[in-house]
């Protein structure tokens, strides 16, 4: 009888055990759209299973006891459009904490659209996506980077694969903007001279951003025709939001991989209230501890490191307020062979010093003055400063010879303050602006040319939108931007429209126009005209866009969608060089801003360049449902400038047509296991360089371009595969995942670009990542 007994424990308690160690608590809030009052008594529901809950009175709902695995939620309450949200993975590590935003219903009701979890509070109505957390650590190729993974949608090529700079649309990617909380910071990256022609910083991107993925909360990426609220941009916006804390248990999560050591804490501050929470977040650079340890990467003292964090205390009467924060080190230190007989390149004969600084800190508040008015207040500081510096070595002395000197200091201080007046159900009235005051310093010295100055002023946005039903089934937005620059006293006053229609209960028709403006970057305001040593573009205007975007959407009851968009951009007002000399050939009449990346000219420039993009974009989509997705788009494009010389060409980034496919498919072994695997291919067309003469420049020691040819070579075209398979694991009070990426599996040969090799007196060509197998290790509990 004993033996018998003792074989029942045996047996029968592991499983037991197993199955207490796969259930996890979902639980959140559910609040209008526009005014951010809780709607109670809202269904919520488990699809496919039994459970399901209401909200309180204050819109809170708890699901408790659910199985870990992958979910759609479907939510629904009287007067509003009922929705279903996908991808909602529950882990045993952390609880899954919701905030679920329900537009009041002005149009035909049907089925519930199925989405990712969304925060698109903009209102656009075209060109906009939602980036989530989840997709970062499930799509592979990412580096857990938002900007990486937007480079998987329709429209957006990468730059280069040492960075994660974004060509939207055919757009440098300079004419993009990144906002925290959505007010616009400085560069918020590390490593911001990672994959450049000439090694030195950009403007908005870098080697990965420094908030790391265990920080962000949903975000907005925009791709064109901007809503009334969003400008300083020609491209694209991507609005990075935090998450906040879990405030009601503690939790942590620890992640080791090839991009660093990261660890994260989390919970509420008082164990009896519950109502406040915080979050941190501290990450170490893998290759800085392998420098550590005297590993160096072709030569390459690479490291960075950050921390985040995210304090949310709402109170009962005062409204909600957080205090959220980023810091950023990253440094890159090369050394040039000291032994002469080894020199192969031009880079062995240089020593090379690179360090970046760059920190934000922000506060918000939210206050609901009645049932119809939301008053939001955003307060963020931002600053960076990125120095540069290279030393030729001489080939007898080895003496260092200073060469090359870059240092480029940006601060920004701005306020966001926005009302939100919900009329009635048919009309919503949103008034706002933001300040900053701005201030750019730049020294930049590279051969002949030169770069000095600095900027201290305001940038003046004030903005309004009315969003409307007019008719049954249709929806607007009539805006209106002002852009100001005190520093020079140029403005813009910018309309901004969006219509859209409600075809049948699965599909929709929309367009958008606006206006957009960009201020010039700092190293083209601060040019030091050769010939006089003067600044004579200081006074330059904005660059201008008009966006027209039209867009239809089809959804299946399966669970995915279709979209197609047409674009057109029209571009004005961009800097280029006009001079009655280009017979002569000693101004560039090729030259416009439109191409600039990191580099710079100071020569006297005027707004008279135009440019053109146009083009169609074809998504597919199918959210993770019954262990299965996939993203599947294409884009073809044409991209095309007009310099000073009034000749229309190829810009530098036309590369004609962009394919993407990711698909991606879970295998649930047990109720604590689950198998994964996905794919990524990307297929860009290749983008245009100009010729270098290599006689020419091996006479003059130096590059020199056939100015003539400007942008008429096509690189080949880029083709990279990727691949990730994961397994996550479940315990009772933790989970675990172990991911294995393998980025450019294929190993395929990508160019970058083409430069002249001083020591070698020949054009090489410089080519992108080749195969990079990425093992990381994650832990939650």
């Amino acid at each position: 009888m004993f033996k018998k007994v003792l074989l029942f424990f045996i047996i029968v308690l592991p499983f037991t055990s197993v199955y207490a160690q796969t259930t996890q608590t979902i639980r959140g809030r559910i609040i209008d759209t526009n005014t951010e009052q809780p709607l109670a008594a809202a269904s919520v529901t488990l699809k496919n299973t039994k459970q399901g809950t209401k909200t309180d009175e204050n819109g809170y709902f708890r699901l408790e006891k659910v199985q870990v695995g992958r979910y759609q939620i479907e939510i629904s309450s009287v007067g509003y459009q009922m929705q279903t949200i996908s991808e909602i993975l529950v882990e045993s590590g952390k609880e899954i904490v919701l905030e679920i935003h329900l537009q009041e219903a002005t149009k035909l009701l049907g089925e519930a659209q199925i989405k990712a979890p969304s925060n698109n509070l903009s209102g656009s109505l075209t060109s906009i996506h939602t980036i989530t957390t989840e997709q970062i650590f499930r799509y592979p190729g990412t580096y857990l980077d938002p900007a990486r993974l937007a480079s998987a949608y329709a429209g957006v090529a990468n730059s280069n694969d040492q960075a994660n700079g974004m060509v939207i649309r055919g757009n440098s990617p300079n004419g993009m903007q990144w906002r925290l909380e959505g007010v616009e910071i400085v560069n918020p990256n590390h490593l911001s001279n990672a994959g450049t022609f000439s090694d030195r910083v950009t403007q908005n991107s870098g080697g990965v951003n420094i908030l790391s993925a265990q920080l962000l909360g949903n975000m907005n990426f925009l791709t064109g025709a901007f809503p009334a609220e969003y400008g300083n941009a020609l491209s694209g916006v991507m609005d990075m939001r935090l998450r906040k804390g879990n405030n009601q248990k503690h939790e942590f999560t620890a992640q080791a991989g090839l991009i660093g050591l990261d660890v994260a804490a989390e919970g509420p501050f008082s164990q009896t209230k519950k109502n406040g929470s915080y979050l941190v977040n501290y990450r170490y650079s893998f290759t800085g501890l392998l420098g550590l340890m005297g590993v160096t990467f072709g030569g390459e003292d690479i490291t960075f490191q950050d921390l985040s964090f995210n304090i949310s205390s709402p109170t009962t009467k005062a409204g909600s307020f957080t205090i959220f924060g980023m810091g950023g080190l990253s440094s890159n230190y090369f050394k040039g062979n000291r032994d002469v007989s080894l020199w192969e390149v031009q880079k062995d004969g240089y020593d090379i010093n690179y360090t970046n600084k760059m920190g934000a800190l922000g506060a918000t508040h939210s206050k609901n003055i009645s049932n119809k008015l939301l008053w939001r207040t955003v307060l963020v500081g931002s600053g960076l400063e990125s120095v540069r510096k290279g030393y030729l070595l001489d080939k007898t002395t080895l003496q260092r010879q200073l060469t090359q000197s870059d240092s480029v200091t940006k601060s920004r201080i701005s306020v966001s303050s926005s009302l939100s007046y919900k009329i009635n159900s048919k009309n919503l009235l949103k008034v706002g602006a933001f300040i900053t005051h701005q201030s750019d310093a730049i020294y930049s010295q590279s051969g002949n040319k030169e770069a000095l100055g600095k900027g201290n002023g305001f940038v003046l946005q004030p903005y309004a939108n009315w969003q409307l039903t007019p008719v049954y089934k249709l929806t607007a937005n009539i805006g209106l931007h002002y852009l100001n620059y005190t520093v020079n006293k140029t403005q813009s006053l910018e309309p901004r429209v969006s219509v859209g229609y409600q075809l049948t209960t699965n599909q929709s028709l929309s367009i958008a126009y606006g206006l957009h403006s960009q201020l010039q970057l700092p190293q083209v305001y601060f040019g030091i005209d050769r010939s006089s040593q003067i600044n004579k573009n200081l006074g330059l205007n904005f660059t201008k866009a008009h966006h027209f975007v039209l867009s239809h959407q089809y959804y299946f009851k399966s669970g995915s969608y279709f979209k197609t968009e047409l674009f057109y951009q029209k571009i004005f007002n961009a800097p280029v060089k006009v001079s009655a000399l280009l017979s002569t050939q000693e101004v560039d009449g090729t030259f416009s801003t439109l191409n600039l990346v990191e580099d710079f000219s100071g020569d006297p420039l005027q707004n008279k360049g135009t440019g053109q993009n146009y083009g169609i974009e074809l998504t597919y989509q199918q959210y993770l449902t019954n262990g299965f997705y996939t993203l599947v788009n294409g884009t073809l494009y044409n991209a095309t400038y007009v310099g000073g010389d009034g000749i229309k060409r190829n810009s530098r980034y036309n590369g004609k047509h962009i394919f993407n496919l990711t698909a991606g498919k879970e295998w649930n072994r047990s109720k604590n296991r689950t198998i994964g695997a996905s794919i990524r291919v990307i297929w860009l067309g290749g983008f245009y360089e100009t010729p270098i003469n290599e006689t020419l420049s091996q006479r003059d020691g130096q590059a020199v371009y056939e100015t003539s040819k400007t942008f008429t070579i096509k690189q080949s075209d880029y083709f990279r595969p990727d691949f990730r398979v994961y397994l996550k694991k479940s315990k009772q009070k933790y989970s675990r995942t172990l991911a294995l990426d393998l980025q450019n599996v294929a190993g395929h040969q990508n160019i970058a670009y083409s430069y002249y090799d001083v020591y070698q007196k020949k054009v090489v060509k410089q080519y992108q990542l080749g195969l990079i197998p990425i093992l990381s290790y994650r832990w939650e509990f």
